[in-house]
């Protein structure tokens, strides 16, 4: 067998491997490892189809893009992947370039690099480049990756700024709007590391239509549309439920710490794994019903908009 019938088999494999998937988000928490075992970054590779799929790296995010993308380039190619490449976009002009939306276009993994999600969203949100993102997940079952500020950006509501004090504070953070591939929640990362919990409580606290996701560093939340979920790396994911809390958080001013009754938390440390009931990868482990919620809302195969 000749080397061009070997790549056009491994091809085939991972167009086949692709075609099957629903589509995948890998939320990092900042912080992966990427000297080592890898073991995120592996699991993204795998899951946007292997050493031979094409990963874009999207630095936008970052005021240093092109070490950013060395970072990177580095290490996917430690990892073997051969078709890597750097989006590089320094405005939202960029971002609306044809050439750089078909490069988006054909990709079966897309990466968003650290930095400032606000800088992020300047530059991507409301783009063509944003548009065809979300078909390459919805449409053709493409792996979508961000780590700390491209984690915050996956949710429609995103996590713009805020103090993390000893108490959760009213007026303490403020949302903006994300690339919207999940809904109903608010995401943060670094979140053990740099201690947090108040910081996602404020959120809540004033949206509590909104579930709190906070994702430690060397952390991944793996979400597999219609599917399930599962916890890579060396931390945890903190879920912040307050959608049956009771609190003052309207009658109180600015600056002062609110009353938070009935607040659920959920902790789901590396290795925890939850399907949908009826899935191929049902485990038919009895899923707590706020859980199940939660694991319904993430996973939700929403039409593309």
């Amino acid at each position: 067998m000749t080397v061009q019938d070997k790549n056009a088999i491994a091809q085939a494999e991972q167009a086949e491997r692709v075609a099957k998937s629903h589509g995948h988000l890998v939320i990092i928490g900042g912080g992966e490892d990427k000297q080592h075992d890898m073991a995120i970054l592996k699991r993204f590779v795998e899951l946007s189809g292997g050493p031979s799929a094409k990963i874009v790296v999207i630095t936008a995010a970052s005021a240093v893009m092109d070490s950013m993308w060395e970072t990177y380039e580095r290490a996917f190619a430690d990892l073997g992947v051969t078709r890597h490449l750097h989006l590089h976009l320094d405005s939202r002009q960029d971002a609306n370039d044809e050439l750089r939306i078909r490069d988006v276009r054909d990709a079966d993994g897309i990466f968003m690099t650290g930095g400032d999600q606000k800088r992020l969203l300047a530059i991507v949100g409301g783009t063509k480049l944003d548009a065809e993102m979300h078909a390459a997940l919805k449409l053709r079952g493409a792996c979508i990756g961000g780590t700390s500020a491209g984690a915050s950006a996956m949710s429609g509501h995103m996590l713009a700024q805020g103090r993390a004090e000893l108490h959760p504070e009213k007026g303490s953070v403020s949302l903006g709007a994300g690339l919207g591939f999940l809904h109903k929640v608010v995401i943060d990362q670094h979140f053990s590391e740099r201690q947090r919990l108040s910081r996602l409580l404020s959120v809540v606290a004033q949206n509590p239509y909104l579930q709190g996701i906070g994702i430690d560093e060397d952390t991944a939340l793996v979400v597999e549309r219609g599917v399930g979920i599962e916890v890579v790396g060396q931390g945890a994911v903190t879920v912040v439920d307050g959608r049956a809390m009771s609190t003052n958080v309207a009658e109180i001013a600015n600056h002062e710490t609110p009353e938070l009754i009935d607040v659920r938390l959920h902790l789901l440390p590396a290795g925890s794994r939850y399907s949908l009931p009826g899935t191929d990868d049902d485990d038919t482990r009895r899923i707590p019903p706020p859980l199940l919620e939660f694991l319904e809302n993430l996973t939700k195969r929403n039409p593309i908009s």
